[in-house]
Order: C-alpha cells, then sequence, then structure tokens
C-alpha cells in the first residue's frame, strides 16, 4: 500500500502526466511541431542537452526559450538516488521517481540497461524480491524512458534495452509498447536491441506483432512442469509451459527474430535430470535460444543457485541435445542484485 507522503505527491499531479502524450502537449505550447518534437525526443534520449541538437537553430523562439524547463521536468521524472557497482562492472541503481516512490534500473556489462515498468510488482514470483510488497502502480512511458535517459547519461554507449527490472511488462502494455516504439524510432535502438521480457500473457502475445516497432522476446519460463510452474509463479497467467511455448514460437514467425528463453536456476528445483528431459521434449527443433540465469540469492528468501559444475553440465547435455543453451553470467551478486533488494533497502 502507498504511503500518505506517496498519495499526497501523486494527488498533486495532474493525470497523465508520467505519458508521453502529456510530453507532446507541453512541447505543443511552447509552438513545437512534429518535427521539432522528434529532435527533442531524440536529444533526450541519446542524453545530449536539449539546445546542443545540431538542428536546434531551426526551433521557434518560443521552443528555444522553454528548452531548459523542459531539461529540468525530463530529468526530474528518473532521478539515480544511490548507485551500487559491482565486480562484473554491472551498475545497480535506484532511481526516484517524481512522486516519491523508487525503482530499479541496471547498467549491464555489455553496454544494455535493463529498466522497470511498474513500481512493485503483482505476478508474486516466489523467488523474487519484487513482488513481496505487490503491486503499487504502473509507470508511465515517461518514466520508462527517463531510465534509458538517465543510463546513457552515465554510459553514452548503451545500445540495448531490456524491460526485465521490476514489474510484469505485460500489466502495463500501453506504457511498455508506447516506450519501446519511440525508442526504436527516436532513440536509435534496433528493434532486436529492445528486448519484452515476460512471464506470459495472452495480451502480449496479441498485441507485440501489431507495434510498428516488434521487440525481441524473453519468455520466463523457468520449469517445463505446469504445476511447479504454478507453485514458482503463483499468480502468472494459468498457461502451462507448452502453451507459452507455442504463443512464443508463433510470434517468432510473426517479428522474425528468435525467442529468449529465461531460466532462473534454481538449486535442487529446476536443475534436475526430469527437467532437461522436459526441455529436450519441449524445445527440439524450435527457433529458440534458452538462457540459464544463476540465481541471485536473497536473504529473506530460501532458494540458492546450484553448484557451479551442476550448472555447467547442464548447459552441456542440452547443448549436445540441440537445445540451443546458453549459461549467462547473473550480474550484481555481490551488491544485493536480486531484483528489488536495492529497493527494499533503500526503503
Amino acid at each position: 500500500m502507498a504511503s500518505a507522503s506517496h498519495s499526497a505527491a501523486s494527488a498533486a499531479l495532474p493525470l497523465g502526466w508520467n505519458r508521453l502524450s502529456a510530453l507532446r502537449e507541453r512541447l505543443r505550447s511552447v509552438g513545437a511541431k512534429p518535427a521539432h518534437e522528434r529532435l527533442v525526443f531524440r536529444a533526450w534520449l541519446k542524453a545530449m542537452p536539449l539546445d546542443g541538437h545540431r538542428r536546434s537553430e531551426f526551433f521557434p523562439g518560443s521552443l528555444l526559450a522553454a528548452l531548459p524547463e523542459l531539461e529540468g521536468e525530463l530529468q526530474s521524472f528518473a532521478r539515480v538516488r544511490s548507485e551500487h557497482r559491482g565486480a562484473d562492472d554491472s551498475l545497480r541503481m535506484v532511481m526516484d521517481l517524481r512522486d516519491g516512490r523508487a525503482v530499479e534500473s541496471v547498467l549491464l556489462p555489455r553496454e544494455g540497461v535493463c529498466v522497470s515498468s511498474q513500481v512493485g510488482c503483482a505476478v508474486g514470483c516466489a523467488f523474487c524480491m519484487t513482488g513481496k510488497g505487490g503491486l503499487e502502480r504502473q509507470l508511465g512511458s515517461l518514466e520508462i524512458l527517463a531510465q534509458v535517459a538517465q543510463a546513457r547519461r552515465l554510459q553514452p554507449s548503451v545500445q540495448k534495452v531490456v524491460f526485465m527490472g521490476m514489474g510484469e511488462p505485460s500489466h502495463n502494455l500501453d506504457n511498455v509498447l508506447e516506450a519501446i516504439e519511440l525508442l526504436g524510432t527516436e532513440g536509435g535502438f534496433s528493434r532486436r536491441n529492445l528486448v519484452f521480457s515476460t512471464v506470459g500473457d495472452r495480451r502480449a502475445f496479441e498485441r507485440l506483432p501489431l507495434g510498428t516497432v516488434k521487440p525481441a522476446l524473453a519468455l520466463s519460463l523457468h520449469t517445463t512442469r505446469a504445476e511447479l510452474r504454478q507453485k514458482l509463479l503463483p499468480r502468472a497467467p494459468k498457461l502451462s509451459p507448452d502453451e507459452l511455448v507455442e504463443l512464443a514460437e508463433e510470434y517468432s514467425r510473426k517479428s522474425a527474430y528468435p525467442i529468449q528463453l529465461q531460466w532462473a536456476l534454481l538449486d535442487g528445483i529446476n536443475d534436475t535430470d526430469e527437467e532437461i528431459e522436459g526441455l529436450v521434449r519441449l524445445l527440439k527443433g524450435k527457433c529458440m535460444i534458452l538462457n540459464l540465469i544463476p540465481y541471485n540469492s536473497v536473504p529473506e528468501l530460501a532458494f540458492k543457485r546450484p553448484p557451479t559444475e551442476r550448472m555447467v553440465e547442464m548447459t552441456r547435455r542440452l547443448n549436445r541435445q540441440g537445445i540451443r543453451t546458453r549459461l549467462r553470467r547473473s550480474a550484481g551478486q555481490d551488491v544485493d542484485g536480486g531484483c528489488g533488494q536495492l529497493r527494499a533497502r533503500a526503503l
């Protein structure tokens, strides 16, 4: 539940204040035409001064005069409260939002940024800290975009955005898809470097193919057993692993890009011979990449990552069976990197 200070701050903000439509209205009120809007968006998302764009001299005088105030407003949507550098060179950040709430973003070692789409989460994954407090509110498209702008301010080489932070993107489709479209048009990101991560929701599978910018899809699978998935992801849509893979395969055909399957490795739970056999059955012959992700331990939760030897052996066995499998590095283990931990500590 939101605190009284959060509620008061939210009440003082106009309806739709954090949506891209509000920024468009603000720009038009100071004389911006669509071409001027695009230049402002590009400068913001590339972490350039708004009046530093090479074509800003073509802005009308009223827009030029408003740029300093506009720049301050845009920076206020997500401000870095604290930074936590990991030994793997990841940088986890707690971001303060304008209404006093906070989310996490992560600068990844390979020129990427992981952004949040909600304050909290309603899915309630058993191994995730974010879902413990439930869902507080949706992030507006401007708050999502502001995380990218802040990341590029710290690391200008960022060229990949992963919607894999706090929240379930398919529960905030309007704002997430609005952000994806702007990033893929004015932000300079290729669609293959915009990764929509989801536990699996029919609404997402229906709407993603309709967008101008069709992002890559990462599906959080975690198990091939329907009953175990229900325990691990208690409030996820009631879709079996077989149904999820079928829906993902259909989107792959429409987007012409392979699906990435996310599998958080949990010791003694989903690293078993039974799961390996299930993965071979489920994925054999399909254009999918399985990412095995060592679990980032959370002191408050009982889950642990498997021994390194077990994770390596599982990867080898799956690859030998023709399942394209990668054992990924799990960023931020040494800085309480499990999603939601830093925010929980900060609050």
